[in-house]
């Protein structure tokens, strides 16, 4: 079996259970993942009501042990009550956080959430980078291929979320404008993967890392070597869980044995 992984999260390459509101309750769920769903997103919750402790948005949060892998989902576009949020989300133990910047309804875009934020790529950064900051679980972020078809910016949608932390990307191959008609835009889709480099296997990523630092060194020697492959780790290490401390120990780094002492360090506390 392949798997796909996501922050320390694995997750079967199969068919995963995509968000539906009004659809995809806890019941939903488990019906799915007992037909083999290898991962479901509950239904989107609204950032400012949980922040308001809005009891309906919070019975949505909850997740069995039979749906695991799961992720709760969040929209928004205020990052002020981002930090309340997150923190009550998480008191429900999902798998990961997703952030909804692809739903296209009027009450959620219209009031400048869910797809809305295609427009805003500023504020979108501002969204995603915040619920990284407070989130303990890895983050995603769907998004759409752009506003419209004169506003295709899906990849560069993509690459902020990734700047910004964010552990996956799943892109809505139509427009807020298509909403859920016409034909969706594979080509998009295929460009957003080639854009940015999450999501990875954890396993691959740091293998790659370590046959090229080991090739830097057989060519500088391992003083200058190691001195150059600082930078060149921390850059593999960006957007995992724990990323900022690993980049720390990544600018300690002096021989390869502590490069291998490193991704020893990564892999065990990732599950690998």
């Amino acid at each position: 079996m392949e798997y796909l992984t996501i922050g320390n999260i694995k997750i079967k390459k199969t068919a995963a259970l995509a968000p539906m509101a009004g659809v995809a309750d806890t019941a939903y769920r488990t019906a799915a993942k007992r037909f083999g769903a290898a991962y479901v997103v509950g239904e989107m919750v609204s950032i400012k009501g949980l922040a308001y402790s809005d009891r309906k948005s919070a019975e949505l949060l909850t997740i069995t042990d039979a749906e695991r892998p799961a992720a709760v989902q969040l929209f928004g576009c205020e990052p002020e009550f981002v930090p309340a949020a997150v923190e009550i989300a998480e008191r429900y133990k999902p798998d990961i956080i997703d952030f909804n910047a692809g739903c296209p309804v009027p009450k959620v875009a219209g009031n400048g959430s869910g797809s809305a934020l295609m427009k805003e790529p500023k504020l979108f950064g501002e969204m995603v980078a915040a619920i990284v900051k407070a989130a303990h679980v890895p983050v995603t972020v769907k998004i759409r291929a752009g506003w419209d078809a004169e506003h295709i910016n899906a990849c560069e949608t993509a690459h902020i979320a990734e700047e910004c932390g964010a552990a996956a990307v799943a892109v809505h191959g139509r427009t807020r404008t298509q909403m859920y008609t016409g034909k969706a835009d594979r080509e998009i889709i295929a460009r957003v993967k080639q854009t940015v480099r999450i999501p990875v296997t954890l396993d691959e990523r740091l293998g790659v890392m370590r046959e090229q630092i080991e090739l830097l060194v057989r060519c500088k020697g391992e003083f200058t070597g190691m001195k150059e492959a600082r930078a060149q780790a921390a850059f593999y290490l960006k957007g995992m869980t724990g990323a900022a401390r690993y980049r720390g120990m990544c600018g300690r780094l002096s021989d390869l044995k502590g490069l291998y002492d490193l991704i020893d360090l990564i892999k065990a506390e990732n599950g690998e």
